[in-house]
């Protein structure tokens, strides 16, 4: 099955941020600063969003909360989008687009409950050089490409990387 244009771009630029998007050392202040970060962007905007960092581990550590008005419901998309990046440490929107390509629901597919796991755009690795995977970085609230997007913008903002070439296009 061959993947449509739109999809494979996507899916080869998240790979790309994916390859790209790795902090040298991540800290209780590079984590307070990233949440702020995102903070200022979605206040700027005008966007109601929940925005959660956590290091991964048994429990999870929570390093940044913040919920802005409007987002009732979005604390749990928060712990259920990280949930999916947790197991699979790729954003929750390349699990959610590969899902979609495949045409397979994500409990058919892997055989774990949708109250606990959402493969939907938002939630993005912490990768450390020289370590991996060690949290994510979640926001809920817009939509799925919109709140992918905004963590990018984040973490280019943070890491110094040119955004424009890493975040996704319009929607066609």
């Amino acid at each position: 099955m061959a993947i449509a244009p739109d999809l494979a771009t996507d899916l080869a630029t998240i790979a790309r941020q994916e390859a790209e998007l790795h902090f040298p050392s991540f800290d209780y202040d590079t984590a307070w600063r990233l949440g702020l970060s995102l903070r200022e962007l979605a206040l700027s905007r005008k966007q109601a969003i929940v925005i959660d960092i956590r290091r991964f581990g048994q429990p999870h550590q929570p390093l940044f909360y913040t919920a802005l008005g409007g987002t009732p419901d979005n604390s749990r998309w928060v712990q259920r989008k990280s949930n999916v990046v947790a197991r699979f440490h790729r954003s929750s929107y390349a699990i959610g687009l590969t899902l979609e390509h495949t045409n397979r629901a994500f409990a058919e597919r892997y055989g774990l409950p949708d109250a606990d796991y959402a493969a939907h755009g938002g939630c993005f690795p912490i990768h450390v050089a020289g370590t991996g995977i060690i949290g994510a970085v979640t926001v809920s609230g817009l939509t799925q490409r919109e709140d992918h997007n905004l963590v990018v913008e984040a973490l280019c903002l943070a890491l110094k990387k040119d955004h424009d070439s890493l975040c996704l296009s319009a929607p066609h």
